[in-house]
């Protein structure tokens, strides 16, 4: 560290008295940054101008498919059987990330470094409801994709169903 970096510490925690307990302890030790959530730490520290990490073939614009569900990221749409899903944008880009190929476990640092576009913090409450709210909407998708959980690693969507081959299907893009 040169002379003219002075390091920063940050203490993100909706527990009030988690944040005077942490300045109290830290009083006198430099500069110290308490925040009740990611939101207001990153109103104070805005992210860099660069943009997230990107999918696999996403200049390409195409749609992505995993059976008869299609993530069309360019025209901001979700289908199931060609009717549209009402995803929210975290939603629409959390399944993106998730049935992008090939299908793999997405640690919670790899999906929030994509889906929001920072970096992960050790909070993993932002990214568990949003799973939550999208598990919930896939349910109700007959034959639909699951989002399963790896505990303590990450999450990664079920595999496609059968083709008519037999064979497992894969997640592609449309030509």
């Amino acid at each position: 560290m040169s002379v003219e970096e002075i390091p920063i510490l940050v203490c993100v925690s909706s527990d009030a008295s988690v944040r005077q307990r942490v300045m109290q302890r830290l009083d006198g030790v430099g500069p110290v940054v308490i925040c009740s959530d990611l939101a207001q730490l990153r109103a104070i520290f805005p992210a860099p101008l660069a943009e997230p990490a990107a999918l696999p073939d996403e200049s390409n614009g195409r749609p992505t498919n995993w059976g008869d569900l299609v993530v069309d990221r360019a025209g901001h749409l979700v289908t199931w059987r060609g009717v549209p899903l009402g995803l929210t944008r975290t939603e629409r880009e959390l399944l993106a990330r998730l049935m992008s190929p090939p299908l793999a476990l997405w640690s919670y640092e790899r999906l929030f470094a994509s889906v929001w576009g920072g970096a992960y913090l050790g909070d993993t409450a932002i990214l568990h409801s949003a799973v939550k709210r999208l598990r919930r909407k896939l349910r109700a998708l007959p034959g639909g994709p699951q989002v399963q959980t790896v505990r303590g690693v990450g999450y990664r969507l079920s595999t496609p169903p059968e083709g008519a081959d037999g064979r497992p299907g894969e997640a592609v893009h449309h030509a």
